[in-house]
């Protein structure tokens, strides 16, 4: 049987498109394929590239709060301060305030704790109870007292005893026995490990911290709040309207700075900074970063020191 030529080039033909179509759609989703990762690509190029700029913006505020600081007589040096300036794509805010406006949680004495948890509505009793935990986990007692604190976490069911050993961080006031959640919530925004001072500084405290000053009362109060609204402060003056609540009190500002820094990039995007840094005049750089939290991948949580 002879078979029709016309016929098997009309079906080579045929199986000639359906391949050429099977080619096309398969270069289609390679492109289609490419495309996609082409532009996730450039997303997250662009992506990084914003993360440099706002780690730049934030280290150049960080650098000139440093260079106005040291450009100072160590005794004119103010304890808090702001300005303004563009980097980049950015423009950028800061403020900046000295580390002793806070209560340091490894030198402040019991009554100076006592007095922050009183400010921030704990009863006397528990707020003295609280600050003897507080110095109950940052001291290496005797054997005696050292038994005696490990059996109050023990008798509270605590997983752990006392540290005994110096606050690393701000948040380990979570860890006290017998300290609820909501008062370290309120306790965090003025504690730090960073000052190292007993005292706090009375030019820059927050009002929350002047109150728990031993002896503050709201006429002490008033009269501090007004005095530092005057430029420049009168550090001496401030001291003097203290009268007896005098005793914690210094205007001797700490090398260590915290500073708030927002970065406005052109296209709207804001991100917000917190970072912790100390002065060392006698190293190769004049500042060592301390804390450096910011919100670029997330909100910053609770108002800690943590070390980035």
């Amino acid at each position: 049987m002879i078979s029709n030529p016309q016929s098997c080039k009309a079906g080579e033909s045929g199986f000639v498109l359906v391949a050429v179509l099977w080619i096309m759609a398969a270069l289609a989703t390679l492109a289609s394929i490419y495309s996609a990762y082409a532009l996730q690509t450039v997303d997250a190029s662009h992506v990084l590239d914003d993360r440099l700029q706002a780690e730049a913006s934030i280290r150049a505020g960080i650098e000139l709060t440093a260079l106005r600081r040291l450009s100072a007589p160590e005794a004119a040096r103010p304890s808090q301060g702001g300005f303004t300036l563009r980097v980049g794509r950015t423009n950028v805010a800061i403020r900046f305030r000295s580390e002793a406006s806070r209560i340091d949680l490894n030198a402040a004495p019991p009554d100076l704790l006592a007095g922050l948890f009183a400010a921030i509505g704990v009863d006397s009793d528990k707020a003295r109870a609280f600050a003897d935990r507080v110095v109950g986990w940052r001291t290496k007692s005797g054997a005696g007292e050292s038994a005696k604190e490990a059996s109050f976490y023990a008798e509270s069911k605590a997983p752990y005893p006392p540290r005994q050993a110096p606050f690393d961080n701000s948040l380990e006031l979570s860890l006290l026995s017998g300290l609820p959640m909501r008062v370290v919530e309120r306790a965090l925004p003025f504690v730090t490990v960073f000052s190292g001072q007993s005292g706090v500084d009375v030019a820059s405290a927050d009002p929350t911290v002047l109150s728990a000053l031993p002896g503050m009362t709201p006429e002490i109060m008033s009269a501090v709040l007004r005095a530092r609204a005057k430029a420049p402060v009168d550090q001496s003056a401030l001291l003097s309207l203290l009268g007896p609540a005098r005793s914690r009190a210094i205007t001797d500002s700490s090398k260590a700075v915290r500073t708030s820094i927002e970065v406005a990039f052109d296209k709207g995007r804001l991100v917000h900074a917190e970072v912790v840094f100390r002065l060392d005049e006698s190293a190769d750089e004049p500042y060592d970063v301390l804390s450096w939290r910011d919100d670029f991948d997330g909100p910053i949580t609770l108002a800690g020191d943590s070390s980035r």
